[in-house]
């Protein structure tokens, strides 16, 4: 099933999200539904809060980003309930964009290094490190279960810059290639 994307704006993405008890919810099949949602945008990555849902998972596919610096074959996984444990490294910038804010794309700073801990679509714990590429994309969805978009990241006078774009784009004043929800619309 494909989902709508959540667009910038609505308060699901600002809200930090809950954690999943086992059981509670069909994960392996939101999972699946999630890389669905994900391919059909030609993301790399999607939060549940992205598709309206305030749950702490979200799922990564980082082989289309694969370079010969970035070894991203078959970088796919699904992250439940994660809980990043350290982050290291000197902060590094790379350009980000987010399937809620289609069209923006900005310079961000992350550190290059991540130690995260998280349960997969089959209840099995991970203790993992990622660093470079892989932990950006990570970071990134991670942020979303935190309630944090890339927008947040910005300095003040990028953000005013960017306030009549995000501002039409919670609108609906956009043109994105998949089906978006829209808080103002609504």
């Amino acid at each position: 099933m494909i989902y709508q994307i959540t667009a910038y704006g609505d308060p699901v993405l600002k809200k930090k999200a809950q954690n999943i008890e086992k059981g509670e919810v069909d994960v392996k099949q939101l999972s699946e539904d999630m890389f669905e949602t994900m391919y059909n945008a030609n993301g790399v990555g999607l939060a549940a809060p992205q598709i309206g849902k305030s749950l702490r998972m979200f799922v990564i596919d980082g082989e289309p980003m694969h370079d010969e610096k970035n070894d991203l074959i078959g970088f796919k996984k699904v992250f439940i309930n994660a809980l990043i444990i350290k982050e290291d490294g000197k902060p590094w910038s790379f350009e980000e964009g987010c399937l809620s804010i289609p069209g923006i794309r900005e310079e961000i700073f992350r550190k290059e290094k991540l130690h995260i801990r998280y349960m997969d679509e089959n209840w099995e714990e991970h203790d993992d490190i990622f660093d470079g590429l892989k932990a950006r994309i990570i970071q990134h969805e991670y942020d979303h279960i935190e309630g944090v978009l890339f927008t947040d990241h910005l300095t003040g006078f990028k953000k005013r810059l960017l306030k009549g774009k995000l501002t039409n784009i919670s609108k609906g004043n956009i043109d994105a290639d998949y089906r978006m929800s829209f808080p103002v619309k609504r």
